[in-house]
């Protein structure tokens, strides 16, 4: 095995930078052109089916069987003049990956002749078969029959299949045989329609022209690259996408000199292809570079509306994964591939807008828009107050388990930074005492809302520390794990959101129908919220021990383990949370609790058996080969009367024995471990016992192997080691 690694490492220090060619001059000319984008719809469709799915798009109208047959007329047709020879609904199901099944644009017509076909029927709906797809006991396994339906608010895309040949996808849904939601794209759906009839509704309070609210997400993806040969070299990385063991080495990311450093050449080369084809496909990468530790990277870009931001990250690490075997990379998305440095996340940049142009999120300088900036703002700080811990669980994963709360991520505790300036004007609007209402927008400055200053958007600094910071015009939600389909925290932050404004103009209107002036109802009740809201917020080092002792004072939440996070779904008033919103019967959010808890259970299991296996296969038998070899030396040097020179050499073999008899133990008690869980029934328990019993025996088994790492002769170690894997060139 060591003569192995030595190989991949041979190969990896002979690799270069592999040359890429822009498609043209000017990004505009390629941007979006394998995308069956609004420009391309206007100039295939007629005028009259093209107002028709324009609109359904604005409004979640359905779009006919007539217009939807010339939409896949069209489709077929600029997708087969592109080199396109199939189409797939291209979905995303609770497997955490995305899915398709590629169908021919043809069929054989009765005299055994090929013609060209893709219906308005086709384009609309497929039924891949939904049996082999995690479902959560919404259906037998036996029950195969599952439908996808084309979900046109997110363009189709041509995707490359790399041996020639390009496929049509087309962005769906996917819903079982009966009804209920199979994926990560409806719920959300749902969920950015609820907000959007809420934040509306809250919005024709201060302004009748605001007729339509679009959340936005910016979503930062971080992520890791390593050699491909040094990848296949790690059977951990190949089987779990994180290493169960390594030594930290001497040399990480303690200067500080990798963040924001000089690319790399081949990391460099890598992200330009990935950025071409990234264009092409109309999603808008615009940042890249490097992040702390080294061999980390991020891309991150512009905000899109929430769906198809979601869509195009999951596009985006899907094209990734396929870029880099072109330049023999690996991309690393698991939130910790190596254990001591940074781990990766996907900051979720969230806001809203509406169709007038504005972010309502974002302070100004006139008092009468800062009034609705501050409703804005008040509430949903209030909604990720009364549930934080839905938001918590919807980012609970077992791989973010190993992030949150180590080095540079946020805590498992959910807080809000707000910033200095800004939380001081909400102190002083919840203490202003009497107000006298005037005529005209002196009233504004009389609720003591002349206090937020101007260009507030730069007055405070980033709390980077923060799991849900607000940063001038919108809040980063940074606690969110790089592999996640951000679909699942976007659908619980939105629901939530729109749950607390309807809540807000429920209690508004009576106010109203009582004969209160509107500004002076709106303000009391902003007061109230803030006042049982404002525990949650913290300016504060979110790293600090100190900050887990105060946000137990406070009566903070502290969920670290991911099945206990879990567990926060199917709670009573998450079910009716869901249910108020229309966002998830509890059927649906039963199966995806039981879907989370057994890829929870899944994920530790493997970890485990690679655990064990790289622990006895390669390490132990190894370090017994290493043992001949100095037990043969001490004996030489012992025969030659050498007595005080054999001592060191033998101390080093009891260490070696000492450790090896740990590991064997460790390793058998942690199969039995396995065994047990595996024997209870109940879903629940079996995850906490992965989740306790075995998971207790990882950083034992590793502590021991690290240590013979820096022993056992480097010509001998059989692993891949840190200092090989992490700087890339």
């Amino acid at each position: 095995m060591s003569n192995y690694r030595f190989k991949a490492l041979e190969i990896a220090q002979s690799r270069q930078a592999v040359a890429v060619a822009a498609p043209t001059e000017r990004v505009g000319d390629f941007f979006g052109s394998n995308t069956f984008n609004n420009e391309v719809m206007r100039a295939l469709l007629s005028p009259e089916a093209y107002l028709k799915v324009t609109e359904a798009i604005q409004t979640n109208g359905a779009i006919d069987r007539a217009i939807a047959d010339e939409v896949a007329g069209a489709m077929k047709s600029w997708a087969t003049s592109k080199g396109a020879t199939h189409y797939t609904h291209w979905f995303q199901p609770l497997t955490g990956e995305t899915a398709e099944k590629h169908d021919a644009f043809f069929d054989i017509t009765a005299d055994g002749k090929a013609m060209e076909k893709f219906k308005g029927s086709a384009l609309v709906q497929q039924e891949p078969d939904a049996s082999s797809f995690p479902s959560g006991g919404l259906r037998n396994t036996f029950e195969a029959r599952g439908y996808t339906g084309w979900d046109p608010s997110s363009p189709a895309f041509l995707m490359d299949n790399g041996a020639g040949g390009k496929t049509l996808c087309i962005p769906s849904v996917f819903i079982a045989y009966t009804g209920e939601a199979l994926d990560y794209k409806t719920p959300l759906l749902k969920a950015l329609n609820a907000l959007d009839k809420a934040a509306t509704a809250v919005c024709q309070y201060f302004d009748r022209s605001i007729t339509k609210v679009t959340p936005t997400l910016g979503p930062e993806q971080e992520y890791f690259v390593v050699d491909r040969a040094l990848f296949y070299a790690r059977p951990d990385l190949v089987l779990a996408g994180r290493t169960v063991f390594g030594h930290q080495p001497a040399r990480g990311q303690q200067l500080d000199d990798h963040y924001f450093g000089s690319i790399p050449p081949r990391i460099n080369a890598f992200m330009v292809d990935f950025e071409f084809e990234s264009m092409k496909l109309g999603m808008p990468v615009r940042t890249r570079h490097n992040e702390v530790a080294p061999g980390q990277f991020e891309v991150a870009p512009t905000f899109e509306e929430v769906n198809l931001a979601v869509d195009h990250n999951a596009l985006l690490m899907d094209l990734m994964e396929k870029i880099a075997e072109k330049h023999n990379l690996k991309v690393l998305f698991h939130e910790k591939p190596f254990a001591g440095i940074n781990g990766s996340g996907k900051h979720n940049n969230w806001s809203m807008g509406t169709n007038t142009g504005v972010n309502l999120l974002s302070p100004t300088t006139k008092p009468k828009e800062n009034l609705r900036f501050l409703t804005f703002l008040v509430n949903v700080v209030k909604a990720v107050h009364d549930n934080a811990d839905l938001l918590r669980a919807s980012i609970a994963s077992a791989g973010n388990e190993y992030r949150l709360g180590a080095n540079e991520a946020p805590p498992a505790i959910v807080s809000i930074f707000l910033g200095e300036t800004l939380t001081r004007a909400l102190e002083d609007l919840e203490t202003k005492n009497e107000i006298s209402l005037n005529k005209g927008d002196n009233v504004y400055y009389k609720l003591g809302l002349n206090r937020i200053p101007s260009l507030m958007r730069d007055n405070t600094d980033r709390n980077r520390t923060s799991p849900f910071a607000f940063t001038g015009n919108k809040f980063e939600f940074r606690a969110v794990g790089s592999s996640a389909n951000s679909a699942s925290t976007m659908t619980v932050l939105n629901a939530i959101v729109a749950d607390q404004l309807n809540q807000f103009r429920t209690e508004l209107d009576g106010r109203l129908a009582r004969g209160e002036k509107k500004e002076l109802a709106i303000v009391d009740i902003l007061k109230e919220y803030y006042a049982n809201a404002k525990r949650i917020l913290f300016e504060g080092n979110g790293y600090s021990d100190e900050w887990v002792a105060e946000a137990a004072r406070r009566g903070l939440s502290n969920i670290k383990s991911s099945p206990d996070a879990l567990a926060v779904y199917v709670q009573p008033e998450s079910l009716a949370l869901f249910e108020r919103t229309g966002v998830l019967s509890h059927a649906e959010v039963e199966s995806r609790y039981e879907i989370e808890l057994e890829k929870y259970i899944k994920t530790v299991q493997i970890e485990s058996r690679v655990m064990g296996d790289l622990a006895m296969n390669h390490v132990v038998s190894t370090v017994l080969k290493y043992q001949n070899k100095l037990a043969e030396t001490a004996r030489h040097l012992t025969e030659l009367g050498m007595t005080a020179e054999a001592e060191p050499i033998k101390d080093i073999l009891r260490e070696l024995s000492a450790r090896v008899i740990v590991i064997k133990k460790g390793v058998e008690a942690m199969i039995e471990s396995r065994k047990k869980a595996n024997n209870i029934a109940d879903t629940v328990e079996r995850a906490r016992l992965y989740g306790t019993e075995v998971k207790d025996y990882f950083d034992l088994i590793r502590y021991e192997v690290d240590k013979l790492e820096q022993v056992v002769d480097d010509e001998d170690w059989p692993l891949v080691k840190y200092r090989e894997l992490l700087f890339v060139k």
